[in-house]
């Protein structure tokens, strides 16, 4: 596939010999409209060394280019020098390169031989999976499968909040009150109670906070009785979280939570230890990074049990000796900048490198049109609701549109779920978002199912014209600015997923795959494709097949089914 960009870049190259290629690349420019060219050069950058007006630089540029196959003009405008390409080079370069990659078109291999880890999700053991979580989830699954989509090693951690003192709190809440056939019945709900009943009464009684760090503390020093009650909440936690996972078709590699680190922590601290970096303050440990701006970094609390902070500096250094990773990254909430930034200061006093590629991925707050949540206080609304609510809400849509539909229970599902992961990815993540119903299943505008639903028009267009991939055709004939104005956005797909990773943000495919639904349905309504001459219709099936193509992938990549029929 040409890039042409890169061309641009060797052909300015060849004028202009003071830059690098690597100088020149970040100064070409996307204009605002296609009116004013593909590609913009600006000049000022070359005033100085050409000793003339970047205007004159300009058009002398233009004038050298004029003549390039590759382009269908090149003109000046004031100091920019404006590259429309081929329209007929730039067709046959999509389609050459759609034929050949299908569902792989937009892929790289840019990626190849280094180690991505994305550590998401990450709920906590005995409290619900509720809609808090979806941003973390959702944005987390979607960077994992741009990263293996450009060809990195990519790696899925669920680092389950499975450790810590909320576990001292819900194995003495358990001892006091709680019955072991009850919870099994329903397990997330019965220890919401107990750890809400827990809160309510230390309130009254501070003295039970003291038990629960006593039983935590059994837990890290080996009691089999707190060991025992641990692993059985673990293992009907996990069972309830999967279930959701397996709504959302979301699986991990490796699910090595806060306990797994429990045995590997004592090594980090003896660490730090030798390199001079713990400090006691009032029988606690501590590093200090008052220096840097920053409380200090708890490493142990003066009863000897380890905090946050220890097991995810643990848990960076062991990931890094087993995957040597090329970026290791957590998405994780806004509220915890801090949290991270102490942690990876401390990694790079240790004489760590590699600090810097432990990256925070942070993302701003998901709330309800009714108000926030909190699990402290019993106020949740569950996930597996939310996702359940969204089809059963499909559904009755499916009904009233097209009651007919062949499985209507399937595509309700593929739609529902995908509704909400497609809102939850249509904005910047740092962004807070109010989570809306009506917002979320709209078929029109800008969601999942408008997008969805112009997949699924494709799909039967295809169908219906009897689209056969193996036949040759006429690039010359898809030529007006409808259908060039898509191909554009379909030649421009790989750029967005590298954006994509590059930023870590999702949004920029899920605002592209939209720009295509848009720009799609747009030549739908104004150009007939099924038409009496043959090479006309071949063509433009072609186009509607890479557009069918191009979407499905994008909402693939956004961990989103495409469904054939809607």
């Amino acid at each position: 596939m040409i890039d042409f960009k890169e061309e641009i870049v060797g052909l300015i190259k060849r004028e202009v010999e003071c830059l690098s290629k690597d100088e020149i690349r970040p100064l070409i420019e996307l204009p605002p409209s296609y009116e004013m060219g593909d590609y913009a050069f600006p000049a000022f950058r070359l005033a100085k060394e050409f000793r003339k007006s970047p205007n004159l630089i300009a058009q002398e540029l233009a004038d050298k280019f004029s003549n390039e196959e590759i382009f269908e003009k090149v003109e000046s405008a004031g100091a920019y020098v404006n590259f429309f390409i081929d329209k007929e080079r730039l067709v046959k370069t999509v389609f050459d390169a759609i034929i050949d990659k299908g569902d792989d078109y937009g892929s790289s291999n840019i990626g190849k031989g280094k180690t991505v880890i994305v550590e998401f999700s990450s709920p906590n053991i005995a409290k619900p999976f509720h809609i808090g979580h979806i941003r973390t989830t959702v944005i987390g699954n979607s960077l994992y499968k741009i990263y293996k989509f450009l060809g990195f090693n990519a790696i899925a951690i669920n680092h389950l909040g499975d450790y810590g003192t909320q576990f001292g709190m819900l194995i003495f809440a358990y001892k006091k009150w709680g019955n072991k056939e009850i919870i099994e019945k329903d397990p997330i709900n019965e220890l919401l109670k107990l750890y809400v009943r827990f809160n309510s009464e230390a309130d009254e009684n501070p003295e039970l906070r003291e038990e629960a760090r006593y039983w935590f503390k059994e837990l890290e020093d080996g009691n089999k009785e707190a060991v025992d009650l641990w692993k059985w909440i673990r293992e009907i936690s996990l069972k309830e979280f999967e279930r959701v996972y397996n709504m959302l078709n979301i699986k991990f590699d490796s699910y090595a939570g806060e306990s797994f680190y429990s045995d590997k922590m004592d090594r980090v601290v003896q660490e730090l230890e030798d390199k001079g970096l713990l400090k006691e303050s009032d029988g606690a440990y501590i590093v200090d990074l008052e220096p840097y701006g920053m409380p200090p970094a708890l490493i142990k609390k003066s009863d000897g049990s380890t905090l946050y902070t220890t097991r995810d500096i643990t848990a960076a250094i062991y990931r890094k000796e087993k995957y040597d990773f090329y970026k290791n990254l957590y998405v994780v909430a806004s509220q915890q900048n801090l949290h991270f930034k102490s942690w990876i200061k401390v990694i790079e006093l240790m004489g760590y490198e590699w600090a810097n590629d432990c990256v925070h991925i942070p993302f701003g707050m998901v709330s309800l049109e009714d108000g926030t949540l909190s699990t402290r206080k019993g106020r949740v609304v569950f996930l597996e609701d939310v996702l359940n609510t969204a089809v059963d809400k499909t559904l009755e849509i499916i009904e009233e549109r097209n009651p007919d539909l062949a499985n209507k229970e399937k595509v309700a599902k593929q739609v529902g779920i995908g509704a909400v992961v497609f809102q939850e990815l249509f904005n910047q993540r740092i962004k807070d978002y109010v989570f809306s119903w009506d917002r979320t299943l709209s078929f029109e505008g800008e969601t999942g199912p408008y997008v969805q639903y112009t997949h699924a028009r494709c799909n039967s267009l295809l169908e219906k014209g009897k689209f056969n991939i193996d036949n040759k055709v006429d690039y010359s004939l898809l030529k007006t600015d409808d259908e060039i104005n898509i191909i554009r956005l379909l030649y421009n797909f790989n750029r967005v997923v590298i954006d994509s990773m590059e930023k870590n943000e999702p949004y920029f495919i899920t605002r592209h795959i939209v720009e295509i639904a848009k720009s799609f349905n747009k030549f739908y309504n104004s150009t007939p494709i099924i038409v009496e001459n043959e090479e006309l219709k071949k063509a433009r099936l072609l186009l509607v097949y890479g557009t069918k193509t191009v979407i499905k992938t994008g909402l693939g990549l956004l961990g989103i089914e495409a469904p054939q029929k809607m």
